[in-house]
């Protein structure tokens, strides 16, 4: 646990926020409650951590202190994960998957971004321990606490609606496998009342309005069709088997950061929901090392529940809701597919702590030495805040408060974020398809999330000209244009093009921070 959590600490420190975090904080940084719950509506996400961060923000704005509360939450999900894993399929299975969950780099990094999934993934590892004691145990104050987690999570990303639906249908199960008492199951039917009330309230006053400015479906408003268009079900392309099981092995490479490994942990995902399903009780009087568990949970059961999550996920997918795949949006996934892997390892380690800890440690060391994270991210060092203060020092001392500042969306929020010291930011009026704000003495004006979220060569001209004639720029005046963020390593073609023009200026802050000055002839 502790190393874990220093891991999740040195993993947020020392870099810059990216544009994900920026917007996240730049909603945050509201005057009142009122109006930072009004800028969470323009988000694809329920307003539970923007809330949160207008208040933590009072405390402190370093970007330490801001992804400080998702490194807390990684902590909590790494013990609630190991308490319900250890209860329900023997201590060793949970001490597997706590390895896994706090030094698989993916999920390291995941919980040190300012970002909803590590909040979502200690609720809702809290709502599944606290629904399994609750009927373990007959506690009402159980249930009531697996409610409670249930809704938080349900208010911080709404990827918790589909856990929330094999969490319903397992517990639907259980009571008709273990009959508890009538007042636990009572109490169950009307935490169920509140997860429809509380969806249907997040569906009308956020969810539906999210296509409100013009993207074209459902899915648009929700997330980026066009990262995740991959991702997403296409009757017209894909052959539904086909899509599911590439897509599946898909989720364990991403979980595990290593291609090879990825799809032998999908393998091993299977052996073990396989195994829950061929033996009556997995850890019924079986003796894990000097320590035995009997587990509260019928292995079946177990196995049925491992599968559900997976399941809802492609079902969603399918109906071209949700996308289903290597990515962070399924980082519920976690959950049950790291505890079916660390039951196969086992299973298959004999019981023996020695030959299941040589396993796992096999597979870190492999993902850690030989792992390469998905797009999009930045190399540590690119990302350095040394980049960052150097590039802010660079504009303040080189630009004229004369000189425009041109940049696409994403450059906006992180240069935003850094150039205005953390100031809440106003946004003027500008041209349709513009963004505009000023701080520290700066007009800065960009493309807007809908025309240019990252800069191309092949973009670039037609919003070059659309700057040139809406802001009715001149012979003479200067523009300086600014990348930040994601992808800026790979515009090699853009930056070429531009220094093929006279009087052009180019400085670099690491491969993610560029900087160009365009004199207009």
């Amino acid at each position: 646990m502790i190393a874990g959590c220093l891991a999740r600490l040195w993993a947020a420190s020392g870099i810059f926020l990216n544009s994900d975090e920026a917007l996240h904080f730049r909603l945050a940084n509201q005057p009142s409650l009122a109006l930072a719950y009004k800028a969470s509506l323009t988000a694809a996400h329920p307003p539970l951590l923007i809330l949160l961060l207008h208040y933590w923000r009072v405390l402190g704005t370093s970007d330490l202190w801001l992804r400080l509360p998702s490194v807390l939450a990684g902590a909590a999900f790494c013990w609630m994960f190991y308490k319900w894993l250890a209860n329900a399929a023997g201590q060793m299975a949970g001490f597997i998957g706590l390895l896994f969950i706090a030094f698989l780099p993916p999920i390291v990094l995941l919980f040190a971004e300012v970002r909803q999934y590590p909040l979502l993934l200690a609720f809702l590892a809290s709502a599944l321990y606290f629904l399994d004691e609750a009927f373990a145990k007959n506690s009402l104050w159980r249930m009531a606490a697996s409610s409670l987690f249930l809704y938080l999570a349900m208010l911080v990303h709404y990827s918790a609606f589909l856990f929330a639906v094999a969490l319903g249908i397992y517990a639907l199960i259980r009571i008709a496998a273990s009959r508890p008492i009538a007042r636990v199951s009572a109490a169950w039917a009307a935490s169920q009342l509140g997860v429809l009330l509380l969806a249907l309230f997040l569906y009308q006053t956020h969810l539906s309005k999210l296509n409100d400015a013009g993207s074209g479906t459902a899915l648009q408003g929700w997330v980026n069709e066009y990262y995740l268009r991959r991702s997403v079900f296409d009757p017209a392309h894909d052959n539904p088997v086909i899509f599911l099981v590439g897509h599946t092995f898909g989720v364990f490479q991403y979980f595990f950061g290593q291609l090879a490994v990825g799809i032998v942990m999908g393998v091993f995902f299977s052996v073990g929901v396989a195994l829950l399903f061929w033996q009556k009780t997995f850890a019924a009087n079986q003796r894990l090392g000097t320590i035995v568990r009997r587990t509260e949970v019928p292995s079946q059961l177990l196995g049925t529940f491992l599968l559900l999550p997976f399941a809802i996920a492609s079902l969603a997918s399918l109906a071209h809701k949700y996308p289903y795949g290597g990515t962070r949006h399924l980082a519920f996934l976690i959950i049950p597919g790291i505890a079916g892997v660390s039951i196969a390892i086992a299973r298959l380690a004999a019981c023996r702590w020695g030959r299941a800890i040589g396993m796992t440690a096999v597979v870190l060391v492999a993902c850690v030495a030989f792992g390469k994270l998905r797009q999009p991210r930045m190399d540590r060092a690119n990302q350095s805040e040394k980049n960052m203060t150097a590039a802010i020092q660079f504009i303040r001392q080189n630009v004229s408060p004369l000189d425009l500042i041109f940049t696409d969306y994403q450059t906006d929020l992180i240069l935003g974020h850094y150039l205005c010291n953390q100031r809440p930011i106003a946004i003027q009026p500008s041209p349709e398809d513009f963004e505009q704000f000023s701080c520290a003495g700066h007009e800065i004006v960009s493309t807007d999330y809908k025309t240019a979220w990252m800069f191309s060569a092949e973009d670039f001209p037609t919003e070059w000209l659309r700057l040139v004639k809406s802001y009715n720029l001149k012979p003479g005046d200067s523009v300086w244009i600014i990348e930040a963020g994601w992808g800026v390593d790979h515009s090699e073609d853009l930056r070429s093009r531009l220094l093929q023009v006279p009087g052009q200026q180019l400085e670099s802050f690491g491969k993610s921070i560029k900087i160009f000055r365009r004199s207009l002839q």
